[in-house]
């Protein structure tokens, strides 16, 4: 029983995490859409920031956004 619930409160917490950092993906998304194409856009990495396309960045946001819901049903199934 105890194993059980931990294993709950676990599941709960991966939740969470993963439904904060979907709406931060979301949040990032909406922010980026009203820049200008032309923008000049750059993606962090460690301790060194990387050129990027808005259309890539959006596209990284989106495949996040995905992510996340997916591991999100499969965490609320089990």
């Amino acid at each position: 029983m105890i194993d059980t619930q931990q294993k709950v409160k676990l599941a709960d917490l991966q939740i969470e995490q993963l439904s904060r950092m979907k709406k931060h993906s979301n949040l990032t998304h909406a922010e980026i859409t009203s820049l200008p194409d032309s923008t000049r856009m750059y993606e962090g990495a460690g301790r060194m920031f990387i050129l990027q396309s808005k259309n890539e960045i959006t596209n990284q946001l989106l495949e996040k956004q995905k992510t996340a819901d997916e591991k999100i049903k499969e965490l609320e199934v089990s």
